[in-house]
């Protein structure tokens, strides 16, 4: 639409309001509307309905003239209803200002329910009521908003126009919910952890930095909350949950958003294999509450049903990348294996974080399938029990589908000794220039001091889950408000 056209069809609505206000009925001073049903019950519910009254609400979609009469859709939260509009049911008047209401604008209307000649399913209106003026148009009827940029910015108008953006977003709800029930009917408790830390710990990520002025403190926003619900596993409360938002100083890709939502969740007396059983459970429960059979996902079916496959990952980078770290008894070795096959080498190489960007530039891209990898290289997992039979490696598990990361879980390190020795290397790294390297949290080890039990605990991607469960190809499709670089 070119650029003056579109000003003079704002100009025209505007007149339109101003001349509303001029004779006293601004529609922004209507403060409520009863309604007695949506357009959802009158589809689903026409038998009982027939020739009933009702009073519904919602937004013009389309309007056609037929001098007389007009016929419109009206759009509603749970779908779209056609309205009959005669001027012999409401008047001169009352027909002649309903004709100049614009596609966009918010009415309210009663009638009675019946079906077309051409069988299609309406109300006929008796008395329509100008609830909300829309000023800007909306996009063309025919296409809809497809500018995923302008989607992302102006979500309100990506779900009017947009109708299976609305579907996404309720299914994120339902997964969200069956995830509540599931621990919830499993002796969890929900907690709330807080949002601004003065330390930041936990992770390997970049921190958003702030700072609390009546404190004069430099505070930062969480990127996990792990330590603050073991700390209230320490406190006797034995299995724990908090689905919440985490914030990461990152990159923006298809997986990856700067503010996302997990849930973790932690468990005395169990170990990760005892995890895996939970996540296991907790996905089936999730796909069985949405009814669906199967998930098929960017044209792949993904099959959820336990036991997933479970790897170590030497076997993964042996079978994938052939590279048996188990063959190696000198870091040499195993840097020549891994720039054999094109692995970029890490700063400080050790045998464990070679054996990390093996896996993680070679195997990782190769596994759709759910499947566990666990026995990480302990330099990479400062939060996990070594395994007994090779202090090397430790009781970790990161879950993938589709070829990205939905899940990490550990076998939780409780030694208070070896754990603080863990956050010292980590602030070295940090002192020496490395970003994402976690701090110091000395209050957490005086934590583990009073005895942490054996514990297993969790964190899942819901953003990720719900694109495997909606087949979305980015994870701007499944957050309403993603963060967007500003456009001016």
């Amino acid at each position: 639409m070119e650029q003056t056209e579109l000003s003079e069809l704002l100009q025209i609505r505007r007149d339109k309001l101003n001349k509303l206000r001029e004779e006293g009925r601004d529609p922004y001073l209507v403060t409520k509307f009863e309604r007695t049903s949506r357009a959802g019950a009158v589809h689903s519910g026409f038998d009982a309905l027939e020739n009933t009254d009702v009073a519904l609400a919602g937004r013009v979609m389309s309007k056609r003239d037929m001098g007389k009469a007009f016929f419109c859709d009206l759009l509603d939260e749970t779908g779209r209803i056609q309205l009959y509009v005669r001027r012999d049911d409401l008047g001169d008047e009352a027909f002649a200002e309903f004709k100049k209401w614009d596609i966009g604008d918010i009415i309210g209307i009663a009638g009675f329910v019946f079906r077309t000649k051409k069988g299609e399913i309406s109300v006929h209106c008796k008395s329509v009521q100008l609830l909300s003026k829309s000023l800007l148009p909306l996009p063309e009827k025919f296409h809809g908003l497809k500018d995923n940029d302008l989607r992302y910015r102006q979500r309100y108008v990506d779900l009017i126009v947009n109708p299976e953006v609305r579907q996404v977003f309720e299914t994120r709800a339902k997964v969200v919910r069956a995830i509540r029930r599931y621990f919830d009917d499993n002796g969890y408790l929900e907690v709330e952890t807080p949002v601004l830390q003065t330390i930041s710990g936990g992770a390997a990520a970049r921190r958003f930095v702030t700072n609390h002025n009546a404190l004069d403190l430099t505070m930062y926003l969480r990127i996990e909350t792990e330590l603050n619900l073991k700390r209230l596993i320490v406190g006797g409360l034995d299995r724990v949950y908090e689905i919440g938002r985490i914030f990461r100083n990152e990159g923006m890709d298809a997986s990856h958003n700067p503010e996302f939502t997990t849930i973790e969740f932690y468990e005395a007396y169990t170990d990760m294999y005892g995890i895996m059983t939970r996540v296991e459970e907790m996905l089936q429960a999730v796909i069985e509450s949405l009814g669906i059979a199967s998930v098929g996902y960017q044209g792949e079916e993904l099959k959820f049903t336990a036991p997933f496959r479970r790897l170590s990952m030497v076997e993964a980078v042996k079978e994938y990348a052939g590279i048996d770290f188990d063959s190696f008894s000198d870091t040499e070795s195993a840097i020549a294996a891994a720039k054999s096959v094109g692995v970029a080498i890490p700063s400080e190489p050790t045998w464990g974080k070679l054996l990390y960007e093996c896996f993680d530039q070679k195997v990782e891209g190769e596994l759709v399938q759910p499947t566990f990898i666990v026995r990480h290289p302990v330099d990479v997992s400062p939060l996990a029990k070594r395994c007994a039979d090779d202090p090397r490696l430790t009781e970790r598990f990161e879950l993938f589908v589709a070829r990205r990361e939905l899940a990490n879980a550990f076998s939780e390190l409780n030694d208070p000794e070896d754990q603080y020795r863990r956050f010292k290397e980590q602030l070295d790294r940090k002192n020496a220039g490395d970003a994402e390297a976690a701090m110091m949290d000395d209050d957490y080890v005086t934590a583990l001091e009073y005895g942490l039990p054996p514990t297993g605990g969790c964190g899942l991607g819901i953003d990720r889950l719900v694109m495997f469960l909606t087949d979305s190809d980015t994870i701007r499709d499944v957050i309403l408000f993603p963060t967007m670089k500003p456009l001016a």
